[in-house]
């Protein structure tokens, strides 16, 4: 058998500022079919894993592209172009090929390409033919549309967010697909659109169960795979929503029933698994309300990883004029500013200008008197087991408050990312990180308490008023009953 895998990569949040061109893939992650010869990350740990156990079974393995952006603004259209021709001129010479493994995101968005996903599996499947399985791993927040399914023999999303089980659902699709190309199964797949757009946190009841629930319905009756495609609110698309996705053996009408029935059940749960948010001085309050610390604040509407600059200032001007102390705050991305802490030095007092560089939706920069309190050349963060970029990274000191520098964008994944430069975090009454759930498996065996809030910023959660012109489909919460409209 002859494996043929490919990874390619970002989350397209289609209102962002920022377009995400050849810089941003060169800083997160490109390498041409080498990946699994180098060091492990975020990007290429699938193609680990898909190696490895292609490998125990005596299989030939074809590597192909494997590619990383942190997400952002739409893909400049030359350069998906570029990174799919790649891809497609590999497989063809690979071919013959026996299955396909692709480690994909499902919300990628480029100039003149709504749906990138399903346009590289139509391409593939041209160049593969009909019967050869291709299987696709997909971060939770996906679009799922009909190229993708239609054009793919098997669809698997992540199913927790934070994403702590990539690897495993890897190993789920190695297994998906290697019992379809061995004759054992035959996956077919079918979804149900829950008409909600809208985040939803795996670690919290009532969506922890449903979970729990989905993954117990695998390898049972007939059921392959259960998926819950969460969906990707800031993308301006036609297929923008939460599906579930389920593939059965076989059988497309159990698939279509336990897909309905799924989703319908999700949908009833749309007003418990919605997640709240408190303003910025509700959760300021609250935290100083509550003994010990450190209390973490996640400012979600400033999230790198949903494509925002990750540079606002918002909340760190409440905290500045409201006087607080014992406060720790990031990662804020300003290669500027993290210059000029270099030019500087650690214990160097000097006048800096923070943030709110990238656009209107960063808010206005802030100016602060700091002493640089530590610097660190390419200093990383853990996302599950794999180092994520920080850059050239820089703390400082302003009055009380600490904050994070970066030289690269990217969202709190991890408390590494400050303690490394020096910053105990077990001292500070507040922690103020911009992510909007990843940072929760890193930070909650630390925090004392843990609340979320949604300054101004580049992610809106009023998700009943995301100005979307592609998305024609009424859904909850724009419409209080999306399936009797």
């Amino acid at each position: 058998m002859k494996v043929f895998i490919a990874g390619l990569d970002t989350e397209t949040n289609t209102f962002a500022p920022i377009p995400t061109g050849a810089r941003a893939f060169a800083e997160g992650f490109i390498a041409h079919g080498d990946a699994t010869r180098q060091p492990e990350n975020y990007c290429s740990a699938q193609l680990y894993v898909w190696r490895r156990l292609a490998e125990q079974r005596g299989w030939t393995v074809a590597e192909s592209l494997c590619a990383f952006a942190e997400p952002g603004g739409t893909v400049v259209r030359a350069v998906y172009e570029s990174f799919r021709e790649e891809i497609l001129a590999d497989l063809r010479r690979a071919m013959p090929v026996d299955l396909v493994l692709l480690a994909l995101h499902g919300a990628m968005v480029a100039g003149g390409y709504d749906d990138c996903e399903g346009d590289l599996l139509a391409r593939m499947r041209n160049v593969v033919g009909p019967n050869v399985p291709i299987g696709a791993e997909l971060d939770l927040h996906c679009h799922i549309t009909e190229a993708m399914v239609t054009h793919s023999t098997a669809l698997l999303a992540y199913k927790e967010y934070p994403h702590v089980d990539i690897p495993d659902r890897a190993v789920e699709l190695f297994q998906v697909i290697a019992d379809a190309v061995e004759g054992k199964t035959r996956p077919v797949s079918a979804t149900f659109d829950c008409r909600m757009i809208s985040t939803y946190r795996t670690t919290d009841q009532p969506l922890r169960g449903f979970v729990d629930r989905m993954r117990a319905l695998e390898g049972r009756d007939g059921i392959l795979s259960v998926s819950l495609a969460h969906g990707f609110p800031w993308g301006d698309v036609p297929d923008v929503g939460t599906k579930v996705l389920v593939i059965a053996d076989g059988d497309l009408g159990k698939a279509q029933r336990l897909a309905r029935k799924l989703g319908e059940e999700f949908y009833a749960m749309r007003e418990t698994v919605a997640p709240r948010f408190l303003s910025m001085d509700a959760a300021i309050d609250r935290a100083l309300a509550i003994d010990g610390g450190p209390v973490v604040i996640a400012d979600v509407s400033d999230n790198a990883g949903g494509g925002a600059p990750g540079d606002a200032t918002f909340f760190l001007r409440r905290l500045v004029d409201r006087g607080i102390r014992s406060a720790a705050s990031g990662y804020y991305w300003d290669p500027m500013a993290v210059r000029a802490c270099f030019e500087a030095g650690v214990d160097a007092t000097l006048d800096l200008r923070v943030g709110g560089k990238a656009g209107i939706t960063s808010g206005a920069p802030v100016d602060l008197r700091v002493t640089v309190k530590g610097l660190a050349e390419q200093v990383t963060q853990r996302f599950g087991k794999a180092p994520v970029a920080m850059g050239a990274s820089a703390w400082i000191e302003a009055d009380g408050i600490d904050l994070i520098l970066t030289s690269l964008r990217t969202q709190v994944f991890h408390p590494e990312g400050m303690t490394k430069l020096g910053l105990d975090l077990a001292s500070r009454k507040v922690v103020v990180v911009k992510s909007t759930q990843h940072f929760h498996a890193g930070f909650a065996p630390i925090a004392k308490a843990i609340l979320y809030t949604t300054p101004p910023g580049a992610l809106s959660c009023d998700f009943a008023a995301i100005p979307y012109q592609k998305m024609r489909r009424p859904y909850w919460p724009r419409v209080k009953n999306p399936f009797g409209a």
